[in-house]
């Protein structure tokens, strides 16, 4: 079999099977070329799948491969520009509340800088991760720094952003480091040994 089809092979086979639904081709010995027909027409559908399939995974091969190379170029720039955005984090947090207007000005300048070079960061695919309280803690784009208890928010979830990290393309370029509410908090965790139902309908203290 070659891979040049006759330009009427569609309206053959089409015209067949019409025929044979129709009963006109009731000889068995007259169905040899149809059966032959669906064969070959199952074959070339079968080769038309397994090429888009192949033409799939070679994009996201390749998608993954260009991302890998264009994050490997980047990564240690990137790294050494996070103490600058580190710094200017720093300065704002330190910065006073109720400035002059010459202050003033100089804490909008760092506000602008920052914005500017977090705006630079994402425009290439470093996008910065401080997650909120009682966001889950994701193990991959976070570190545990310690653990408190909290009324607010429930166990095991993030409870304050120490330092905010990064990731790149998917890759954790620096984890953030953050505090973990502890077991148990949240305001349903408040008091382990809280009151529990009795058999005759009053409660139980447990820290009795």
């Amino acid at each position: 079999m070659t891979d040049t089809q006759d330009p009427n092979y569609e309206a053959e086979l089409d015209e067949a099977l019409a025929n044979a639904e129709a009963g006109l081709d009731a000889d068995s010995s007259d169905l040899g070329p149809l059966d032959t027909m669906i064969a070959e027409r199952d074959e070339w559908k079968d080769r038309a799948m397994r090429a888009a399939a192949e033409a799939d995974n070679v994009r996201r091969r390749t998608e993954t491969q260009m991302n890998d190379a264009r994050a490997f170029a980047i990564q240690r720039f990137a790294k050494d520009l996070l103490g600058v955005a580190d710094n200017l984090e720093r300065a704002l947090m330190a910065a006073p509340k109720n400035a002059d207007a010459g202050e003033a000005g100089l804490v909008t300048g760092l506000e602008l800088t920052q914005k500017s070079l977090l705006q630079a960061f994402e425009n290439n695919g470093l996008k910065r991760v401080a997650p909120g309280p009682g966001d889950v803690f994701d193990p991959h784009l976070h570190q545990a720094m310690m653990e408190q208890p909290s009324a607010e928010v429930p166990g095991g979830t993030v409870l304050q952003t120490m330092q905010a990290g990064f990731e790149l393309f998917g890759r954790t370029v620096r984890p953030a480091m953050v505090v973990v509410a502890a077991k148990g908090s949240g305001p349903q965790g408040a008091n382990p040994y809280g009151s529990a139902p009795g058999a005759n309908g009053g409660t139980f203290d447990g820290k009795a």
